[in-house]
């Protein structure tokens, strides 16, 4: 890809799999299930499924894990904590927390596409207190004060 930021992978198992963008638009790269043997999760349950990868994400990005739709639509299977953030100082294994909204056992063998990474620019902001805040349109009004 022209122009692309170089993330630095490192397979923690040789039978791990790069994350791979499956279409020339995709937003996110496809990371798979690196496991030794099938993960079944059932109903309700949740797991950590390691992806065998360490990255070295460039500094002031982020890559977010955020579910695969086709997991979602026919399986109920999504991220848990989504979007998960990778900071660009993490050097350990890629998991992810898969958690089975559906109603049937699901379950996940070595190879299969389990979460998509999509980079985003960080940037570290400074924090100052104040005893007041500038007013707003919003104002105070949270959950559900903009519309139905």
């Amino acid at each position: 890809m022209e122009g692309a930021h170089r993330v630095l992978v490192k397979r923690l198992d040789p039978r791990s799999h790069l994350p791979s963008y499956e279409s020339e638009g995709a937003a996110g790269a496809d990371i798979r299930a690196c496991l030794d043997s099938p993960l079944t999760l059932a109903p309700g349950g949740r797991g950590r499924v390691p992806t065998g990868l360490a990255l070295a994400i460039p500094a002031g990005f982020e890559a977010q894990v955020r579910p695969r739709s086709g997991l979602a639509a026919k399986n109920g299977v999504t991220v848990l904590n989504s979007p998960g953030t990778i900071d660009a100082d993490y050097r350990g294994e890629i998991l992810v927390i898969l958690i089975n909204h559906g109603s049937e056992p699901f379950t996940v063998n070595h190879g299969d596409r389990i979460a998509q990474l999509v980079f985003a620019e960080t940037r570290a902001m400074s924090f100052g207190e104040s005893s007041s805040l500038p007013e707003s349109g919003r104002g105070t009004g949270g959950f559900g004060s903009t519309g139905v």
